[in-house]
């Protein structure tokens, strides 16, 4: 299996969901089509308080969160601090192939690791340092664009891969959660000089959206983050850049396709779930709206769609129900799959992916919850490994991941967390440069539905039956 194989096929993807026409060019308000498409229903929850964890989801989260920090920690460079894309579930790796991507999560699972004392507090601090440093000068950047993958240890560029705005993007983050969490002069310093010195205009490359990337054979990448995915962090990290700001009119230039399923409407893309929680993990959205939509009530539609889209699967797959479900880009018995839906997507064959629900706990919690129950307690032999869930499974054949892959692991630790305390959100958000992206784009409060409104887990009435 190539490892390149997950963004060949992302960008596959992403070429797919460019839509044309009017509709796909101005999307309307969120609120406005939830009242149209509701009329005659029970109104759907767009603003919610947070969700409060009882005991004993609280020991389920922790222990995920220990054991996904785990990984975050055993899994980095000691000399780099660089993080390996992927790993044996049982911890005996051998590879030394890192991504920028996997490295953003690792940076937010060190603050994590420090805020909970999972980890020695003067350790933590050192191995951010050390990552702070190699991304500030060892390991080579263009434009303060780094390469997706790496040698983990030398920090030089693999698999002759591109240098890649989005996950640079996600490595940003990681810096930046750790920026707002650590009281360090050397940190913060760091911090600055490795956001201040991406050039986001020059990853334009003349247009308002952003290009895939860069590589040193062939130039900037044909195709462009110019349809709704996770792209989101991207345009407010460049919106919010002191040094090289993209346009304000960049917001606006990327399309938002209006989606139906059993009647639920929402801006989404032909993409996995992953799409709808990445941007979420850091940016906190909930309660603000921009011209187009709220994001966060959007991300709660658009989760109880897949669920409801898993359940519709029931039939194929017996073992699907209302406490096991969830289907996003994972491994498989046949290798790297990019698939989910609604619409369906990829060859689904019955393969279940815990990041799926796991990284959609702040949307759909009590769903949600239900199902890591069931994954802990029905399928904890194979299942869950030494970093916590295996990557995917599929209990109609008998087959478990003998893999954890970073970015899956990553999403589920932050979104635990920010279910739990909102501790990722809280970090990340005090940067003044993510405050000022988000006033860029044309952030507001959005207006509350009334508080006697039902929860956003009571979104759907439907069930297996």
């Amino acid at each position: 299996m190539s490892t390149l194989s997950r963004r060949e096929l992302l960008i596959a993807l992403a070429r797919a969901g460019l839509l044309s026409g009017a509709g796909a060019l101005s999307a309307p308000s969120l609120l406005a089509s939830v009242y149209q498409s509701q009329a005659a229903q029970d109104p759907i929850a767009l603003a919610r308080p947070r969700y409060r964890v009882s005991s004993e989801d609280d020991g389920l989260l922790d222990e995920l969160a220990r054991c996904a920090v785990r990984f975050f920690w055993e899994q980095a460079s000691p000399v780099t601090g660089l993080v390996k894309d992927r790993a044996r579930a049982d911890g005996s790796d051998t590879r030394d192939l890192a991504s920028v991507a996997a490295t953003g999560f690792g940076l937010s699972a060190l603050a994590i690791a420090d805020q909970r004392n999972y980890i020695d507090g003067d350790e933590v601090v050192a191995r951010v340092k050390i990552t702070l440093r190699s991304l500030a000068a060892k390991i080579p950047i263009v434009h303060g664009f780094y390469y997706h993958f790496m040698n983990m240890n030398t920090g030089l560029r693999a698999l002759k891969c591109e240098v890649s705005s989005i996950d640079t993007a996600l490595l940003l983050c990681g810096v930046l959660t750790c920026r707002g969490h650590f009281v360090d002069d050397e940190i913060q310093s760091l911090a600055k000089q490795i956001c201040d010195r991406v050039d986001w205009r020059w990853m334009l490359n003349g247009d308002f959206t952003l290009s895939h990337g860069w590589n040193p054979e062939g130039g900037f990448l044909k195709s462009r983050w110019d349809t709704y995915c996770e792209l989101m962090m991207m345009y407010l990290l460049g919106l919010g850049s002191k040094t090289h700001a993209l346009p304000a009119e960049s917001w606006d230039a990327w399309y938002r396709p209006k989606f139906e399923f059993e009647q639920l409407h929402y801006i989404g893309a032909f993409a996995p779930i992953f799409v709808h929680q990445y941007s979420h993990a850091w940016f906190d959205f909930h309660g603000k709206e921009d011209s187009y939509t709220d994001y966060f009530a959007n991300s709660v539609i658009a989760t109880e769609a897949h669920r409801l889209f898993c359940l519709s699967l029931k039939d194929q797959y017996t073992y699907i129900t209302e406490s096991l479900w969830g289907i996003s880009a994972s491994d498989s018995a046949k290798g790297y799959r990019v698939w989910g839906g609604p619409p369906r997507m990829g060859p689904i064959d019955g393969t279940i992916v815990p990041c799926a629900v796991a990284g959609s706990l702040p949307f759909l919690p009590e769903h949600t919850m239900r199902v890591l129950w069931t994954m802990r307690q029905v399928y904890d032999v194979k299942g869950w490994r030494r970093y916590g869930f295996v990557d995917a499974f599929n209990p109609g054949t008998n087959w478990y991941d003998d893999d954890v892959i970073a970015i899956n692991t990553g999403i589920s630790l932050l979104m635990a967390e920010n279910l739990r305390t909102g501790f990722v959100w809280n970090s990340f958000m005090k940067n003044e440069e993510v405050q000022k992206g988000m006033d860029r784009a044309g952030f507001v409060p959005s207006i509350p539905f009334p508080s006697n409104q039902p929860l956003p887990q009571q979104i759907s009435n439907k069930s297996t039956g």
